[in-house]
């Protein structure tokens, strides 16, 4: 079965609106970059030629890459998911024996915030996460293979 991407309303309309303007205007613009490097002549020693097909090769994993994740999306509601963590929610945790809080975005890293980072829901920790509320403590596996604890302070 395939992974579910869990996206906002609003990054969803932003993706399938870079999508379009990848596949109108960056196909054009590309386009025109590959056919003035060719007008220079020999393509084995032309490094235009070459930075363009380069930049096409770039923006079309780009293309297939946003495809997917739309194809696979499931836009998750904005309201508050009653005091418990799901995808969507900012979550603040402390690991255990640490002082010190992190806020974290439950989510797809096309959600990412510049001051907060991601964790996906399908990774362990987000797995443990899924349903905490404030107070709980929650275990999960690290890829060490360690059982890390962290404590839900916070859900938004």
């Amino acid at each position: 079965m395939a992974d579910t991407h869990h996206l906002s309303r609003s990054a969803y309309e932003r993706l399938q609106e870079e999508l379009t303007d990848l596949t109108t205007r960056g196909r054009v613009e590309i386009a025109r970059k590959i056919e003035t490097a060719r007008e220079l002549g020999d393509l084995s020693e032309n490094g235009d030629y070459h930075a363009a097909k380069e930049e096409q090769g770039k923006m079309e994993g780009r293309i297939r890459h946003i495809q997917v994740l739309l194809e696979r999306a499931e836009i998750v509601a904005d309201e508050s998911g009653g005091g418990e963590v799901r995808a969507g929610s900012v979550v603040e945790i402390r690991y255990e024996g640490d002082d010190d809080t992190s806020r974290y975005l439950l989510g797809s890293i096309e959600e990412r915030h510049d001051e907060l980072d991601v964790i996906s829901p399908g990774s362990p920790l987000g797995v443990a996460l899924i349903g905490a509320k404030a107070g709980d403590t929650v275990g999960f596996e690290a890829p060490s293979g360690a059982t890390l604890r962290v404590e839900v302070v916070a859900v938004d």
